[in-house]
């Protein structure tokens, strides 16, 4: 049994062919036209509209308009159960009966309609693979398609094509068939730093990327994650972290996305990531070599990772106006296998009630419109100013894991104000682990300058939290806290002090401490999720 069967009806002319191919493309929908059906059985006849026609006609008078219906069940016999079939098209009430009778309620028949003018006009435009009539009034004089109107009186839907566009009767048509699924599930779980970057998102991001079916990254080249590998690390600064843990997840690069196309294109040949993975949304701007030569000053002023993401985004504001002009990733013919919009993944997944895990970069505390202006970076960076880079509704957020590190860093140099600055002697007495280690391991991922470090500042939390909203905080570097922790393979193995900073947190943040990373290790995660 198929799962569903579109029957199509309408005059020549009426649109019946774009939506077929819209179904196909879309939703994989196999296209069964009747014309194919007439050759099937009676071979002979030549491929003119004509010559079809009356052929059909000859079909109709010996089977009662059953003979549709008997080549749908043979062709079908052999397909998957799971097929989806629309059947261009139906031109008797006697032919659509007989299909819903072998069929039941998986049947729809739409009726494509169109005034008169309008259908002689298209006819005149038209190519078709058929050797058409000479003109719309031969092809009207044919006695079935003459009376082909009469079916929208048994149609489950009517649409004139008029009066929609071809994309309109396809989101019309796809809405009443369900495909897009029905009503809001949350199906969407977002990964955003609380502090100023850095917080190890990487390695909670890869923990989790094998429980998805989508893996969606927005921001740019300016924050790279890391992520435990051998021989060596791996870093990920514009595909999503999982993307090697999770190798069946597809991959999205989303429309607020900057790209700077060398790293990207080291990133997929460096990984592996082959097109039918990966999805980049045609509306990422990619970032020029001038962009980034135009950010240089900002490392002196406000330590800036200079990779251009800034200047990109000026230039995709400023559109027509912008020097040098903008480009946009669906022009760039590297990308074309890779380009798909991102709202058509993420409606495929919410129909198919896949899981989604949206990555964001940098820090809360970043944030162009919430952070320390203007020791700031280019993009809002909150759970909010993320969903709206990747064009997600927050009503299909399921959970928002915020992730803290146990002592903020900032880039080293004047990159703006943070909790009580402290060295990093001071870390390595408290904790036990060797400072030459932590100097070489506080490094940034992107221009590897020292980094600075403070303090935890609660204050800082709280008012990540009030942005965020957490429903769970991710909790990095516990191993800062006392080199002991790298032993703690549960919660209860964690040294008190540990335990204590950890439910103090809980109270600050109005959230639970869901997971607990204590070393960069494959094994480094402490899962105390309830999800």
């Amino acid at each position: 049994m198929p799962n569903k069967i579109i029957v199509l009806s309408g005059p020549v002319a009426s649109g019946k062919s774009t939506l077929t191919q819209k179904l196909v493309s879309r939703f994989g929908f196999r296209t069964i036209k009747t014309r194919e059906l007439i050759r099937i059985l009676k071979p002979e006849v030549p491929s003119e509209r004509q010559r079809l026609q009356e052929a059909g006609e000859t079909l109709d008078r010996e089977t009662g308009g059953r003979w549709v219906s008997r080549a749908l069940e043979e062709l079908l016999a052999s397909d998957d159960e799971h097929v989806s079939v629309v059947i261009d098209s139906a031109r008797l009430k006697e032919q659509i009966d007989a299909i819903r009778s072998a069929y039941g309620p998986v049947v729809t028949h739409v009726h494509l309609t169109a005034p008169i003018q309008d259908l002689n006009q298209r006819y005149e435009n038209r190519q078709s693979p058929l050797g058409e009539s000479p003109s719309y009034d031969v092809v009207q004089a044919d006695p079935t398609e003459a009376k082909v109107e009469s079916l929208q009186e048994c149609a489950d839907v009517v649409i004139d094509t008029r009066r929609n566009s071809g994309d309109d009767v396809f989101e019309r048509v796809a809405s009443r068939l369900r495909l897009y699924g029905s009503g809001i599930t949350q199906l969407v779980d977002v990964i955003v730093g609380g502090q100023y970057g850095s917080e190890g998102k990487g390695n909670i991001v890869a923990f989790l990327a094998p429980e998805y079916d989508v893996l969606l990254r927005v921001g740019g080249p300016n924050a790279g994650h890391t992520v435990y590998d051998e021989p060596e690390k791996a870093v990920f600064r514009h595909l999503p972290s999982g993307s090697t843990r999770a190798g069946r997840a597809i991959l999205v690069i989303g429309p607020g996305a900057a790209i700077w196309l060398p790293e990207l294109q080291a990133e997929i040949t460096r990984h592996e990531i082959e097109p039918d993975r990966l999805k980049i949304d045609p509306n990422a701007i990619l970032i020029e070599q001038e962009d980034r030569d135009r950010e240089a000053e900002l490392r002196k002023t406000i330590a800036s990772t200079a990779q251009g993401v800034g200047q990109a985004a000026i230039r995709k504001i400023m559109r027509t106006d912008a020097k040098p002009p903008v480009r946009l990733a669906r022009v760039e013919g590297s990308l074309a296998p890779y380009i798909r919009p991102t709202c058509e993944i993420l409606e495929d997944a919410y129909a198919k009630g896949k899981r989604i895990l949206l990555e964001g970069t940098q820090g809360t505390l970043l944030s162009i419109h919430h952070g320390f202006y203007p020791h700031v970076t280019s993009r809002d960076t909150t759970a909010s100013g993320t969903l709206a880079e990747a064009g997600i509704p927050p009503t299909r957020v399921r959970k928002t894991v915020m992730i803290c590190r146990t002592y903020p860093i900032r880039v080293g140099g004047p990159s703006g104000p943070m909790g009580a600055e402290i060295s990093w002697d001071e870390v390595a007495a408290r904790s036990g682990i060797d400072v030459s280690k932590l100097l070489e391991a506080e490094k940034t991922t992107t221009t590897k300058t020292q980094r600075r470090v403070s303090e935890f500042s609660w204050s800082d939390v709280r008012r990540a939290a009030v942005l965020n909203g957490p429903t769970d905080i991710a909790l990095t570097f516990a191993d800062y806290l006392s080199l002991k922790n790298r032993e703690a393979r549960r919660f209860d193995q964690l040294t008190p002090e540990t335990i204590q900073y950890i439910e103090e947190l809980e109270r600050v943040a109005g959230a639970p401490v869901s997971l607990i990373a204590t070393r960069f290790h494959w094994r480094n995660i402490i899962d105390r999720r309830r999800w």
